[in-house]
This record gives C-alpha cells, sequence and structure tokens, in this order.
C-alpha cells in the first residue's frame, strides 16, 4: 500500500511539473525573462517558505542547527540545479514542451537516479540505498530494468522529435513553437538535463535537515519541505541574477509595470505556473517519504513528467502536422515509458 500511495504522489507531482509551463501561454507583451522570474519567486521562494510554515512549523529552528557544511553543499548544489532549471526554460522555447521535456528530463533522470547510489559506493555511505546493493538485490535489479526501459523510451520520444523536424516546414513548427530551433534547442537541453539531476543530488545533501525534522515530531511525509528551502534558495541565486542581466540587456525592466500589457493578468498566471511548478517537488518529498528509494522516485518523477508533457505536446497541436508514422512512434516512446514506471514500482514492491 505504501509503494502504491508513493506512485500517486510521484504522478501528482509529475502532472504539476508537466503542466506548469502552460500558464505562461498565457501571459502577453512581456520578455521571457520577465515572467521567468516573477513565476520563479513563487516557486523558489513564498510557495516553499508557505508551505514549510505550514507542515514543517519548526523548519528554521532545524536550518539554523544544521552544520555548515551540509548547508553549504546543499545549497551549492542548488545553485549549480538552477543553471540546469534556468536553461530548462530556455530548451522549452527552442524545442516545445512535448520534446524539451523528453530530451532534458531523460538525461536528467539517468544522471538523477544513479548518480547518489554510485557515490554512496565511492564514499563508503551506509546513508541510503549504495549502488552495489541495487545490483546485487533482485528488488535493485529490477529497479535498474525499469531505469533501463524508461531511457530505451526516451530514447523513442527523441527520435519521434527528430521526424518531425524533418517533416514540417519552418512555418508549421513555428505555429505550435514560435522559436522553434533544434540545433541550439538541443545542446542548450544537454546542459539543461545534466544539471538539473543537481536537485536530486541536492536532497540527498540535505538529508540531515529532513531527518532532523522527523526527530522533532513533523510528518514524515513533509521531512523534505525543510531541504527545499536551501536548495530553492540556490535555484532561485542562479535565476534572479541571470533575469536581472536580461532585463538589463533587453531593457525589459519595464515590462513589470507597463500599463500597455494586461498586468494583473501576466501577474497572475507567472504566480499560477510558479505555483503549479513547486507543487511537483511538494508531491514529489511525499512519494519519496513512502517509497524510500532515491533511484526509483527520481525516475518515477522524470517518467511521469515525460509521459504528461507529450500529452500536453499532443494537445496544445505541437504534433499536428506530422505523419503517421510519427505519432505512432511518439505515442510508442509513451506507452514504453509507461511500462517502466510499473516496473520501477514492482521493483520498490520487493524491497
Amino acid at each position: 500500500m505504501q509503494a502504491v500511495l508513493g506512485v500517486i504522489f510521484h504522478l501528482i507531482g509529475g502532472g504539476a511539473s508537466a503542466s506548469f509551463a502552460v500558464p505562461y501561454q498565457k501571459v502577453r507583451s512581456w520578455s521571457w525573462e520577465s515572467y521567468w522570474i516573477v513565476g520563479g519567486i513563487f516557486s523558489w521562494l513564498i510557495v516553499p517558505f508557505a508551505a514549510a510554515i505550514i507542515t514543517v512549523p519548526d523548519f528554521l529552528e532545524i536550518i539554523q542547527a544544521t552544520d555548515q557544511n551540509t548547508l553549504f553543499w546543499t545549497y551549492f548544489l542548488g545553485v549549480l540545479w538552477g543553471i540546469g532549471g534556468l536553461t530548462f526554460g530556455l530548451g522549452l522555447r527552442y524545442l516545445g514542451i512535448s520534446l524539451g521535456q523528453t530530451v532534458m528530463l531523460g538525461l536528467s533522470s539517468a544522471f538523477g537516479a544513479l548518480m547518489p547510489p554510485v557515490y554512496r559506493d565511492l564514499v563508503g555511505s551506509s546513508n541510503g540505498e549504495t549502488f552495489s546493493y541495487m545490483v546485487s538485490n533482485l528488488s535493485g535489479q529490477v529497479v535498474l530494468l525499469g531505469i533501463l526501459v524508461c531511457l530505451v523510451g526516451i530514447v523513442i520520444c527523441g527520435k519521434a522529435g527528430m521526424m518531425k523536424e524533418r517533416e514540417l516546414s519552418d512555418e508549421q513548427k513555428s505555429a505550435s513553437v514560435k522559436e522553434f530551433n533544434i540545433s541550439k534547442g538541443l545542446w542548450v537541453a544537454i546542459v539543461s538535463g545534466i544539471l538539473s539531476a543537481c536537485f536530486n543530488y541536492a536532497i540527498e545533501a540535505g538529508k540531515p535537515m529532513a531527518e532532523a525534522a522527523v526527530q522533532t515530531g513533523n510528518n514524515p511525509l513533509f521531512q523534505n519541505n525543510v531541504s527545499y528551502i536551501v536548495i530553492l534558495l540556490g535555484g532561485l541565486t542562479t535565476n534572479f541574477i541571470w533575469c536581472m542581466v536580461l532585463n538589463f540587456q533587453n531593457n525589459s525592466f519595464s515590462d513589470y509595470g507597463d500599463t500597455r500589457a494586461p498586468l494583473g493578468n501576466n501577474y497572475f498566471f507567472s504566480a499560477l505556473a510558479g505555483t503549479t511548478w513547486y507543487l511537483q517537488f511538494f508531491f514529489y518529498g511525499m512519494g519519496e517519504s513512502k517509497l524510500g528509494n532515491g533511484a526509483s522516485s527520481w525516475i518515477l518523477h522524470m517518467a511521469f513528467i515525460i509521459l504528461l508533457s507529450n500529452l500536453w505536446g499532443l494537445a496544445l497541436g505541437e504534433w499536428k502536422g506530422v505523419e503517421k508514422r510519427t505519432l505512432t512512434t511518439i505515442s510508442s516512446g509513451i506507452i514504453i515509458i509507461i511500462i517502466s514506471v510499473v516496473i520501477v514500482g514492482y521493483g520498490n514492491s520487493l524491497a
């Protein structure tokens, strides 16, 4: 039952992540950097603090009692993840929701799921499941199989994106993704996918805070909400600096008060996007607390995002006009990712 609840929480979190970019499409007459940082202030500052106040009331005391080394690495990895998150937004601009999410999260899923267990082996840590343990036990082997199957599905989805690139005219591509650019988008996606995995590393680095939250009597479901405060401040640092630089370069500071733009509309949908984004990790923390397996939690989270973002891409017409074989290819990739989710969930239940 715990594993089932964990999968459900990851499904909800994946749905939030796959959907967060949709409200941004309602923003009018603002530069990308303006709506990105307005949404980000809700994602990485306002909503995380509100969630922590509600779920872990003594979170500030826990953070203050945490040793400086833990705080540094949690924050620093959050800064690196922030670069991944920043380029993630650019990847969506150039590739669209469907292909962009698939490529970036595919890389993030592989690095995020496998590197923490490998790291624990290298340093001899017993705080969590090691890679050697996963390889030598049936439950871990099934989880690794699920990860492999998921990557196969991701590759197939990526192939569908390449087929789309060849089949559609520039006019057709820009109709669904205004700034579609496959070469620029893939380079951005590679950087984003690798650095986005740092969020999972940051969760590992911040484990002492999560454990302290449980030890002080807080609900284990919400233990990661303390770590998120430090991680997301790192992400906010990166994104805020870069967006301010772009505001300066593009003379777009006026966006925030330009009455020629629908300001109420823009602030509302940016805030909605940012709040929706945070909900992915709110529910991710709940799912991880039920599954107790960082590798399977990360891959489930990423797989659900990839699955649901591709469905959003279909609904928003990003695949409109492609040949039937291309639709068959993207559908096959989605089905394989669903299968991978079932495999990972089963492997976790064996543990």
